[in-house]
């Protein structure tokens, strides 16, 4: 199973051991999109929203998303966090969520950025879902991350 290094030989789950890896810068960047209605978004962008400052509370959804990433994601190894950063802008179907998380150390913050930009989508739906159920998140992927053995990849 030498592919899946989460499977050992007999294919049971278990956590890397990253003990002999060397550290080294790591970036990870993420996004989700949420696709809602233009009078939706418009409340969201405008503050006017019932529930108040829904894309601050996103914001810190998302930071605290990727600082519990290891209590939520299994395998995952918890991490120092040297940065996260969560950005929403408006789209024209809706709202895109971009996190960037940094670290130095022996394993990548792929997941953190991923969680984060999940529950931050999470997030903007609980805000905003008394004006409209509908809304969707319509994707959640890593566009890119840097450092490590494997360097650098972009989407």
């Amino acid at each position: 199973m030498g592919d899946l290094p989460h499977l050992d030989d007999a294919g049971n789950a278990r956590m890397v051991d990253v003990g002999a890896k060397p550290s080294s810068a790591r970036r990870a960047i993420a996004r989700a999109d949420l696709k809602m209605q233009p009078a939706t978004a418009d409340a969201l962008f405008g503050g006017s929203l019932p529930k108040g400052d829904a894309l601050a509370v996103a914001r810190i959804a998302g930071i605290q998303a990727a600082k519990r990433t290891a209590d939520l994601i299994p395998l995952c190894h918890p991490l120092f966090l040297t940065s996260v950063a969560v950005e929403i802008s408006p789209t024209d179907d809706g709202a895109r969520i971009e996190t960037r998380v940094e670290t130095t150390g022996q394993t990548g913050v792929e997941m953190e950025a991923l969680t984060a930009a999940s529950v931050a989508a999470l997030t903007l739906y609980d805000m905003v879902k008394s004006l409209e159920r509908g809304v969707e998140v319509t994707s959640v992927c890593l566009v890119e991350k840097s450092g490590g053995k494997s360097g650098t990849w972009q989407r």
